[in-house]
């Protein structure tokens, strides 16, 4: 007989909070797996903060059930603490404290805490470490949140926005950190507005809109969308009034046309030479001048937008 499938690191069933009369999360259920990485999409005011502060323990659920590592992240606060680590998209320090001193403050909260000054190296604080907290970049404060929800040995640890403000070089060895955490077998539960983050990173993704859940799989199963293919339309002047229905009308009923911004649309469907052939043709008809025409699988972006029908910024 084989072993039983371990219980998930996080269980949300059910899950209702609201702020007055808004209802911020409606209903929301989802799991996330064991050593690793899922991130949680959605617009602003998704839902999905509040979701994960609830996970945190920083909120009492309202309705429905919430499990960390098996634990009620409220009632069983004290037991849960000592094994997750919590990383916020700002603050986390005071104004005045130096990096490292905060980092090793935090650091003998923790009974068996990671060695202080190879943690600072690996995130990249080497350079900063008596620099105080308020004169730090973007970039580097963000470094120093992710040390200190480390510096615990946390099982499992929640990443908010951790490349923020990051050059590109420090955004790929962030990267590089989280996926060694999830080949350690710890498990992290990430937000980002970046969609090749979150592409790159994630084992699952779920994307939460209006606090429900709209979408939930892998990347692959997210942008495969079975033999559907894309066409990436950009031209040089903004498209005229009622473009996509237009467009629409040219391809057939079987394609999806959203209008990605002023200059850009998205074809969705059947894309094959014909497909390009009409939208050429299109063009020439509507005195549209394409900059580029490209045929490609769908994008995580393109998935987000078909399905919020918004964009994910910051």
């Amino acid at each position: 007989m084989s072993a039983a499938s371990p219980e998930p690191a996080v269980v949300v069933d059910g899950l209702v909070m609201r702020y007055g009369e808004k209802t911020a999360v409606d209903g929301l259920s989802l799991t996330v797996d064991r050593a690793s990485v899922t991130a949680v999409l959605g617009p602003n005011g998704a839902g999905k903060t509040t979701t994960l502060e609830t996970c945190e323990g920083y909120r009492r659920p309202q309705q429905g059930v919430v499990r960390v590592l098996g634990l009620d992240p409220v009632r069983d606060r004290k037991q849960l603490l000592p094994r997750i680590g919590v990383m916020l998209q700002g603050g986390g320090a005071w104004s005045g404290v130096r990096a490292m001193e905060m980092l090793r403050h935090v650091a003998r909260l923790h009974a068996h805490p990671l060695d202080v000054d190879l943690l600072a190296e690996r995130v990249g604080l080497g350079d900063c470490g008596r620099t105080p907290y308020r004169r730090l970049s973007g970039g580097q404060q963000q470094r120093l949140g992710l040390a200190l929800a480390l510096v615990g040995r946390p099982e499992i640890v929640f990443v908010d926005e951790p490349t923020a403000g990051m050059d590109p070089a420090a955004r790929r060895t962030t990267w590089e950190l989280l996926e060694e955490l999830r080949g350690d077998g710890v498990t992290v539960v990430l937000t980002t507005h970046y969609m090749d983050e979150a592409e790159r990173l994630a084992d699952r993704i779920h994307i939460i809109d209006h606090g429900r859940l709209i979408a939930s799989g892998t990347p692959l199963e997210l942008t495969r969308g079975g033999a559907v293919a894309t066409i990436r339309l950009v031209v040089t002047r903004p498209f005229p009034p009622r473009a996509p229905e237009s467009l629409r009308r040219a391809l057939g009923e079987q394609t999806v046309v959203t209008q990605l911004d002023e200059v850009s649309l998205l074809v969705t469907g059947p894309a094959d030479a014909s497909t390009l052939a009409k939208v050429s043709r299109w063009c020439e008809e509507s005195d549209v001048l394409p900059e580029s025409l490209t045929l490609g699988q769908r994008t995580l972006e393109d998935v987000f937008l078909k399905l919020t029908g918004r964009e994910l910024s910051a």
